[in-house]
């Protein structure tokens, strides 16, 4: 480890003690070695802070007094580092010894316009399985891992895809410079697809990288289903009007629209969907704002953005639901 080292990766943690050893031992076997690793806690109560201090001297921690969620817990640990590049990693994460090497030597070798690069998450109980080899958004509002519960053999090609999971990643600090951090607004979930998006308007590509390798487990640090409902909800209608130009969204309206009952029928909780709704409303008019801002500085054109969203669910239809509950 340097003062100045090249990564700083950053790990968010809320009382999940259980998931440290398994992803700070693997950092610490990692082959690429200029970096230093940061925990930032939001608030635990399980005595994660005094076991890292205890086994892990040389991770950092930053302590915050409560959860504040993903957003704030990341760019709390953006702001402390000046590093060239940055790595999240969600602590539920195991990742492969080169996988830090493989994805700091495709951003070294890539063009300033890959703003950021995606891991290829495998899942920890069947790794033979992708749990995430990039992300994908929808005009449903809908997002997706691409590929996950296929054979992992299928994506090992490198490319270009929307997104990166937030889970396991790699973004130049340039990036954030250009773009901004994670919208603290969101508190948590669909926070990665929104930078990834405000990116994109920017200009920036994701790049998958098959060789940078990690076991997730995915859940393993969630919040509870209603909380997530709510989240969910509210954060997949913020991410369209926030960074959408008017004409797309007339143009998918009705696309639009049928995600938002879709979801309220296969959530099945439509009180913490309520919630969500009204979370949505009460944020529109700062939601506004920022648009303004964003779209202020959009660099691509109406028509490459239509074509970065997909106009495929990727979920179950309504019909398929509803045979399956009357078989």
């Amino acid at each position: 480890m340097t003062d100045s080292p090249k990564v700083a990766v950053i790990i968010p943690n809320w009382n999940t003690q259980r998931w440290l050893p398994g992803c700070l031992d693997a950092l610490n076997t990692q082959t690429f070695r200029d970096f230093q690793i940061i925990v930032v806690d939001n608030g635990s109560t399980d005595d994660s802070v005094a076991f890292i201090r205890d086994n892990y001297p040389d991770v950092r921690v930053i302590t915050l007094p409560e959860n504040r969620g993903f957003a704030v817990a990341v760019n709390t640990g953006i702001k402390a580092t000046q590093s060239d590049y940055i790595a999240l990693l969600n602590v539920d994460t195991v990742p492969r010894p080169g996988w830090l090497a493989s994805l700091v030597e495709t951003a070294d070798q890539s063009s300033p316009d890959i703003g950021f690069l995606a891991s290829k998450m495998l899942n920890l109980d069947q790794p033979d399985l992708i749990d995430d080899a990039g992300d994908s958004f929808s005009w449903y509002a809908s997002s997706w891992k691409r590929g996950k519960g296929e054979s992992a053999a299928h994506y090992n090609e490198p490319g270009e895809v929307f997104s990166a999971c937030a889970g396991a990643a790699l973004y130049r600090r340039r990036f954030f410079e250009k773009v901004g951090l994670f919208d603290e607004d969101f508190n948590s979930y669909l926070e990665d697809i929104d930078l990834g998006l405000r990116g994109r308007l920017l200009g920036y590509r994701c790049w998958y990288v098959p060789a940078a390798e990690v076991l997730h487990q995915g859940q393993g640090a969630g919040i509870p289903r209603p909380r997530y409902v709510t989240f969910s909800t509210c954060n997949r209608l913020t991410i369209l009007i926030k960074n959408i130009p008017l004409a797309l969204l007339v143009k998918h309206s009705y696309t639009l629209l049928f995600g938002q009952f879709y979801f309220l029928l296969v959530y099945k909780k439509p009180y913490y969907s309520a919630k969500g709704y009204a979370a949505f409303l009460r944020k529109l008019p700062l939601t506004i704002q920022k648009r303004r801002a964003i779209l202020g500085q959009k660099k691509i054109s109406n028509q490459t953005l239509d074509r970065l969203l997909t106009n495929d669910l990727n979920e179950p239809s309504l019909r398929t639901i509803f045979l399956t509950k009357l078989r």
